[in-house]
């Protein structure tokens, strides 16, 4: 079992979990994944590793409780154990000094995101963080990313807090010059990120998230075409040239199994699986 030393309520049905994993721990790098199993028998959930610590030996990862097993992690306490955790999965960030960096993380994915920024600051770039959410309400850890970062700017969807949408990008990119851009989000986002900064010709890294089962290469499900060729999310990835990312058939891979995932959620919360007084 892998114990639950720390969890945050980053907003409303956002969560991050701290867990002990010392052997995980060791190796984990920015840009990987973890492989998560609530309780035995459960569904494997990948989920971007937002932090690691060598000498507490614990990793942390962030969710969206918006699935049966996303909610069944959300009703899990300090103290708790997870029944498996598998990582470090998937390659590192490529991690170097590139000048000026934009890095950007929509949703729950700014966790993730802030691991990035802290590794490219170290690194010697200057860094320029985008936190991108749904409304005020989802916005977290901006008081971080300023501790990592240059300059912080803020995206909403509604226009609630920062910038309404993320077409300010365009005035932004032609006036800075940007070396390199990551990106980590809602894959709606990352397309868009992408469009943006295309014809600036600014390298763009994109970190992916496909249906996935094993992690490790085996299954073949998290397959994504990149150019001209077909590559596992999981051992090729997860991040990519954002730029030669075929997106239209990532979101239609991701949507095929909506209609289950939605029925598995429903059935969860009627035999009682939300209703355990532990919020």
């Amino acid at each position: 079992m892998y114990r639950i030393v720390a969890k945050e309520r980053l907003a409303y049905k956002h969560t991050l979990f701290t867990v002990e994993a010392p052997d995980i721990a060791a190796k984990a790098r920015p840009g990987q994944f973890l492989i998560v199993v609530p309780k035995e028998g459960g569904e494997r959930v990948p989920l971007s590793l937002c932090a690691y610590d060598q000498e507490a030996g614990t990793v942390s990862f962030a969710f969206h409780e918006v699935g049966r097993t996303t909610k069944e992690l959300g009703t899990l306490q300090e103290g708790e154990g997870l029944f498996n955790v598998t990582g470090p999965l998937g390659n590192p960030s490529e991690v170097r000094r590139y000048g000026r960096v934009l890095c950007i993380g929509g949703g729950i994915m700014i966790a993730p995101a802030l691991l990035q920024a802290r590794a490219l600051k170290e690194a010697g770039n200057e860094v320029i963080t985008i936190l991108a959410c749904r409304s005020a309400e989802f916005l977290f850890k901006r008081e971080e990313a300023e501790r990592v970062s240059d300059r912080v700017l803020i995206a909403s969807d509604d226009g609630t807090v920062g910038e309404r949408g993320l077409d300010f990008l365009t005035d932004l990119l032609a006036k800075d010059r940007i070396d390199r851009c990551t990106v980590i989000g809602p894959v709606v986002m990352m397309k868009r990120v992408c469009e943006l900064t295309r014809p600036f010709a600014v390298p763009t890294i994109v970190s992916l998230t496909p249906i996935m089962i094993d992690g490790m290469g085996m299954c073949g499900a998290c397959r994504v075409t990149v150019g001209d060729r077909m590559l596992f999310g999981c051992v090729d990835g997860p991040e990519f040239d954002g730029h030669r990312t075929n997106f239209d058939e990532l979101i239609k891979r991701q949507r095929s199994m909506l209609p289950e995932e939605r029925l598995s959620s429903m059935l969860w919360e009627h035999k009682g699986g939300c209703a355990c007084g532990r919020r």
